[in-house]
Parts: C-alpha cells; sequence; structure tokens
C-alpha cells in the first residue's frame, strides 16, 4: 500500500465484513499487519452502535403495528 497505513474507511470495512463473517483467510492475514488497532476499536464500537439502532428501530416498528 505504498508504505501508508490504511484509512479510518478500510479498518471500517475490516470490521464490518467481520460482522458478516465472510472473510477470505488471504484477507484476513493481510489486515493484522496494516490495521491500526485504534480504527478498529472505533470502528467496532460504531458498528455495533448502528447494529443496535437498527434492532431497536425494526423492534419499534414491529411493536407498532400490533
Amino acid at each position: 500500500m505504498n508504505g501508508r497505513k490504511p484509512s479510518f474507511l478500510y479498518s471500517l470495512k475490516a470490521v464490518l465484513w467481520s460482522f458478516v463473517g465472510l472473510r477470505r483467510k488471504s484477507d484476513f492475514d493481510q489486515d493484522t499487519g496494516k490495521l491500526n488497532p485504534i480504527h478498529v476499536i472505533v470502528a467496532g464500537l460504531i458498528a455495533v452502535a448502528l447494529f443496535i439502532g437498527i434492532l431497536v428501530a425494526i423492534v419499534k416498528v414491529v411493536v407498532a403495528q400490533q
């Protein structure tokens, strides 16, 4: 990657793919040496917050229909 560290969006993409559980071993091996741990932690917290927000919204819509 031209000696540059991957961006936050690269870390976010890796975290989102990890949430889905679909990662090739070669991609995982490549990411482990490149990712910034702080970016991964922040991306994970953002992904969890979005996931919880989506679940709460779905529950509110389902409960409101009854």
